[in-house]
């Protein structure tokens, strides 16, 4: 006999927000979670049924984490694969694959790999030595894109280089990081568009509507959904989408990110073999959130639809403090008197300058109208430090 649903234990490699959201949701179908984090007060911490506290890269823990549940994922990319890759030879459940994600939390081997399977991506090459980025500089011209080429998030790992003289600042910079370094060739986008793909163990796929995503310091600000851009980008877009999980052959839900030009042409950016920022529209926006969808994928159970329900805007409730300090939320009574609107908030204790507390997804008539909204709601709704209150 098949085992019930409400007796499957789910391992996340990872306790904040994301992991948070999807337990939310695997919770509503008797789903336990056992997670991996090092921060004792992480996000998901107060809802987990097991927490062990451990370092990413801990082998034995991991393999703990493996022992004790029936599936194990992660909520981000800068995790240990091999181990993954190790575990899953040797019988472990381990969704999106190992395989893929080493591929993807390496920016190189991921913009090797768009290269080889011919989807569009910025021109690239890889960094050994300051002079790589010189020649770089040449054949592309300014401005470029130096990337640490693992590790990077929200803007961290990137510096746009727009002239010759900020070579060696951009150089020493990100050489702080990581030794491993790329440079792109900068696209001179119009947008920027993610599609969220959700697919199955046994190969059916689900695409979500299509998020445009504005970013402010290269942390996302705002997604707006349905995507303003025209009938035949988005056709495309989701093509491009469903042809790049198919050939890294993902499992669960997975984000690609796009650039969109101004002759509209499309170039993939990055993977995001995870759940994601972009797609925290889809728990009030759509008919199956994206979190319960990865839940669905990775257990083998049918995919939920896609639909979405109404446009919608998600903002992201970032730290305003100049220092940091226990986190409030203050503005959260007058937000909720307008219409359809949805507070998410992530219980970090400590907020700080433009850490993501939080996120609002605003429904609406029409884009116009969650825009409208969105704009009071930005407006009434600060995350501060208790004593600036």
């Amino acid at each position: 006999m098949a085992k019930a649903i409400n007796n499957k234990r789910i391992g996340i490699i990872g306790g904040g927000q994301l992991g948070r959201m999807m337990i939310l949701e695997g919770k509503k179908m008797g789903i336990s979670f056992v997670i991996l984090d090092p921060t004792k007060s992480c996000p998901a911490s107060s809802i987990a049924d097991e927490h062990i506290v451990a370092d990413f890269y801990d082998i034995d823990r991991i393999k703990e984490l493996a022992r004790k549940c029936d599936v194990v994922t992660y909520e981000f990319e800068h995790i240990n694969a091999d181990i993954l890759i190790e575990l899953k030879d040797k019988g472990s459940i381990i969704y999106p694959p190992p395989e893929s994600l080493k591929i993807i939390q390496d920016k190189l081997k991921q913009n090797l790999f768009l290269k080889d399977n011919n989807f569009p991506t910025p021109s690239f090459t890889k960094v050994e030595s300051i002079e790589d980025i010189y020649l770089a500089s040449k054949k592309y011209g300014f401005p470029i894109m130096l990337k640490s080429r693992k590790g990077g998030y929200d803007g961290k790992g990137n510096f746009l280089i727009n002239e010759v003289e900020e070579i060696p600042l951009a150089y020493k910079s990100l050489r702080l990081r990581s030794d491993l370094l790329m440079v792109e060739e900068f696209v001179p986008f119009e947008l920027e568009i993610s599609v969220t793909v959700a697919r199955g163990i046994v190969g059916d796929i689900k695409v979500y509507p299509i998020s445009e995503n504005i970013h402010r310091d290269n942390i996302l600000y705002t997604s707006i959904v349905p995507a303003r851009v025209e009938y035949v980008v988005t056709q495309r877009a989701k093509k491009l989408a469903l042809e790049v999980i198919e050939q890294i052959k993902g499992i669960g839900v997975l984000c690609i990110e796009m650039f969109v030009t101004k002759d509209e042409k499309i170039y993939v950016n990055e993977i995001a073999p995870r759940t994601h920022n972009s797609g925290h529209y889809t728990i009030e926006g759509c008919a199956t959130s994206q979190f319960m969808q990865h839940i669905r994928a990775i257990l083998g159970l049918p995919l939920g639809k896609t639909d979405l329900i109404k446009p919608c805007v998600m903002i992201n409730l970032l730290g305003e403090s100049e220092h940091e300090g226990r986190g409030v939320m203050i503005g959260a009574q007058d937000a909720l008197a307008i219409c359809d609107v949805n507070i998410h908030y992530y219980g970090k204790i400590f907020t700080k300058p433009v850490r993501k507390m939080g996120h609002v997804t605003i429904l609406g008539e029409n884009i116009n109208d969650a825009l409208a909204k969105s704009d009071k709601v930005r407006k009434l709704i600060k995350i501060v430090s208790e004593d600036e209150v």
